[in-house]
Order: C-alpha cells, then structure tokens, then sequence
C-alpha cells in the first residue's frame, strides 16, 4: 500500500490549488467584474463529487479510529467531521448561486460573496488544521489495517482532474490547472 498520508497530503495540495483559483475568481467578482462562472462551477463540482463523496468519508474514518485511540482527540475530530458537513452544505448552496448566475438570473453578489467566503475560509482551515495536527499523528498511530478501512470507507473512484484518467468534463479546468503551474 502506498504511503497514505502522503496521498491525503498530496489531495489536500491538489483542494488548495483549486481553492487559490477559486478566490481569484471571487476576486474578480469583488472588483464589480464577471468572473469564469463555468470554471468556478467546475471547481465547486470537482470538490464536491470528490472530496465529499471519496476523501472526506475516509477523512471521516480516520478521524474515527484516531478518537479511539487518542480520547484526548475526541472533541478534535469531532469538529473536524462537523467542518466537512459545513463545506459540503456551503458548497452546495455556492455551486447553486454560481449556476443561477452563470444562467443570467439575478442572484446577488453578496449572496455569492457570503456562500463563497464560508467555503473558502472554512474548507482552507480544515485543510490546515488536518495537516498540521492530524496526518501527523495519523501516521504514527494508525495501522495498515486501519488505512485500509479508512480506504474502504469511500468509493473505489479515481480523481476525475489529477487521476491518471482525467475526465472530459474538467477539461477546461486542467488547461488552468496547467497555465497557471506552468
């Protein structure tokens, strides 16, 4: 088995990407401009059929067995799996404003702003959080047999933009991807 934390380290770099160009968007949006409502859709769909439905439920078994483990941990993990509910229904109600306005409907920018801020401050946070306090300790305390539980937590799905069979349907958002690493 490949190192797991290593392959949660390196989706929690691959969100942050996505996040980074979300924000440039929503930066555009502040400044009274139109900003790419396809791409920013396609950023809040990749994390939401990715990351809610494959990463954070194996997040959410690790975080489980880390409780079991480490009791002093409890409360920690607890907040951590309230925090993926959170960026699952803030990402919801941004993908829905995102596609009204992509669609001409009138939708307020505040509204947009609000949706988008709650996603992108709670979701880096998360990330952080899991980074510095949690993959540490995953690694030293979980077993083989504990990461293949956590993988079994979550569909068999490969990561439709950095898999090694990237989907059609993102297109457009690996050209950025790759315009702006390049």
């Amino acid at each position: 088995m490949a190192d797991p934390t290593r392959a949660w380290h390196d989706e929690h770099m691959y969100f942050n990407r996505m996040l980074a160009m979300l924000q440039k968007e929503m930066d555009v949006l502040a400044t009274g401009e139109s900003p790419h409502y396809g791409l920013m859709l396609d950023i809040i769909s990749y994390l939401r059929e990715y990351s809610d439905v494959v990463h954070h439920p194996r997040e959410d078994e690790v975080f489980r067995r880390l409780s079991l483990l480490r009791p002093d941990y409890k409360l920690r993990v607890a907040r951590l799996r309230q925090e993926h509910r959170v960026i699952a229904v803030a990402g919801e109600t941004l993908r829905k404003l995102l596609e009204e306005a992509g669609a001409d409907a009138m939708v307020s920018r505040a509204e947009i702003e609000i949706a988008a801020a709650t996603f992108l401050v709670y979701y880096g946070n998360h990330i952080q959080t899991e980074e510095e306090d949690i993959l540490p300790l995953a690694a030293k305390l979980l077993t083989h047999a504990d990461w293949a539980a956590a993988k079994a937590m979550a569909p068999s799905a490969h990561d439709p933009v950095f898999g090694a069979k990237p989907t059609q349907r993102f297109s457009e958002l690996r050209r950025r991807i790759a315009a702006e690493a390049g």
